[in-house]
């Protein structure tokens, strides 16, 4: 009887935690489509949830078909600051 009871225990925080956590992914995808002001949440929605942390550490190594990829832009291809006067403008052509 006590083995009956704490199987219907864990049974009901399994059950929980996946709730939780389809909550947790549906309010960041939602979020994300309103921010494109989309009425439907897509896989590109989807995709997007993996901007939260905890979120990204548990989809890891979940590969999401037609979600595309998340927005990065390496530190080095920004331009470079030249001048720190409010006068120089940084140009991009060559300096000899």
């Amino acid at each position: 009887m006590l083995i009956e009871e704490d199987e219907l225990c864990l049974t009901v925080m399994i059950r929980l935690m996946l709730f939780y956590l389809y909550i947790q992914v549906l309010e960041l995808a939602g979020n994300a489509a309103r921010d494109n002001k989309k009425n439907r949440i897509v896989l590109r929605h989807i995709q997007l949830v993996r901007n939260d942390e905890e979120l990204s550490k548990l989809l890891g190594m979940v590969t999401i078909a037609n979600g595309g990829v998340l927005p990065n832009i390496h530190h080095n291809l920004f331009p470079k600051k030249m001048g720190k006067g409010r006068d120089d403008i940084g140009s991009a052509s060559q300096e000899f």
